[in-house]
């Protein structure tokens, strides 16, 4: 359980991965965040006091999600010089956003009740990566299973186009097109092909909510103009097409999913992208007893897969990990990623096995 200091502390904890990913503003803000709130509102009460783990309930994030919106409706006209970069001074932005949260508490509140909402489209190069993995091992089809999905938008996968270290795949002329900068070597030149795809969230967004549509553009940093415009026709899409979205709680939702028929030829695939530190440790742990019930039935001809793109604070980078059954190697790294998806660096084999951990602030701090 954490205290004020603890609490205040993941403010600068999250503007160090700010920094790393080359979001000046959004870190700014942060650091004042963590220096303005006070006992004199109900949010700097409930974030000060906050129970739970700060950095792995993405604490900061749900605040900061907030105040971007207020910015992104013209609702508060000093705070929008702070997310435009207009005004840089310390004390300046201090004073600001001490006076936004009180002006806007009543609105900024609800924010706080749930995780981040941020379900960034192009996370999907690093799903596509381990995907392509998992079509070297057991051929081009698969059947994608997401939890964690928010809005959908990476169940969009197989609409989109990936040029992954100059390795093509996906629809040509998709209206999303995926090309991250490209590090070491390239990934299995393969064609993957998503027969179905399907997911599950315990909140799920519904995009064709212009409000709920405006609380997921929120979570973008005001830094980054070209995921906001990503996002844009990613909900553009799925408005036009739709997608395959359930609320639930996930372990149910494996569970149940994975006792299903599988058609032979396709490949069963899990996949999740910084979802795992959100799950209760019970939901984690019979997710993995599921999974590998399952890995123990699968064949050749119906294979199963793991793909997840999660995590690592302490190198401020993310991991994407891959399992295959029939098999008895352990869950692979394959390739590390930029948070929302601006790079992708392929590692070559013989790769890192161990079980994913997200390490330090989730593991430390219990």
């Amino acid at each position: 359980m954490a205290n004020e200091a603890e609490n205040r502390a993941a403010f600068e904890v999250q503007a160090g991965y700010c920094d790393a990913m080359a979001a000046p503003i959004t870190a700014r803000v942060s650091r004042a965040l963590g220096r303005a709130l006070t006992r004199e509102t109900q949010v700097g009460r409930r974030v000060l006091d906050w129970p739970g783990e700060p950095v792995a309930d993405a604490l900061v994030l749900r605040l900061i999600g907030g105040l971007h919106a207020l910015h992104r409706r013209g609702a508060d006209a000093a705070l929008s010089q702070v997310f435009t970069g207009t005004i840089t001074n310390e004390q300046a932005i201090d004073a600001v956003l001490a006076g936004a949260v009180a002006r806007h508490d009543a609105t900024l509140l609800p924010w706080l009740d749930g995780p981040p909402q941020t379900n960034e489209a192009a996370r999907s190069a690093g799903l596509m990566t381990g995907l392509l993995h998992v079509a070297e091992r057991f051929g081009p089809q698969v059947e994608v299973l997401e939890i964690g999905s928010s809005a959908g938008l990476n169940l969009l996968i197989g609409r989109m186009r990936f040029d992954l270290g100059g390795v093509q795949v996906g629809p040509p002329g998709s209206p999303l097109s995926i090309k991250p900068e490209w590090r070491g070597p390239p990934p299995p030149a393969m064609t993957v092909s998503v027969t179905h795809a399907r997911g599950v969230d315990i909140a799920p967004v519904d995009v064709s909510d212009p409000r709920a549509a405006e609380r997921l553009q929120g979570y973008v940093w005001v830094d980054a103009g070209e995921r906001q415009a990503r996002l844009d026709a990613a909900i553009a899409t799925v408005r036009a097409h739709g997608v395959d979205l359930v609320q639930g709680d996930a372990a149910d939702w494996v569970e149940a999913r994975l006792a299903e028929p599988q058609a032979a030829g396709v490949t069963r695939v899990l996949m999740h992208s910084v979802v795992w530190q959100y799950l209760p440790v019970e939901g984690q742990a019979r997710i993995r007893d599921a999974m590998e019930a399952a890995g123990a039935r699968a064949s050749v001809e119906r294979p199963l897969a793991w793909v997840m793109m999660e995590p690592n604070r302490d190198l401020h980078r993310h991991e994407v990990r891959v399992r295959c059954w029939p098999g008895d190697t352990p869950m692979e790294l394959v390739a590390l990623t930029h948070a929302h998806g601006a790079w992708v660096e392929g590692l070559a084999p013989p790769y890192e096995t161990r079980d994913y951990v997200m390490r330090r602030e989730a593991t430390e701090a219990r």
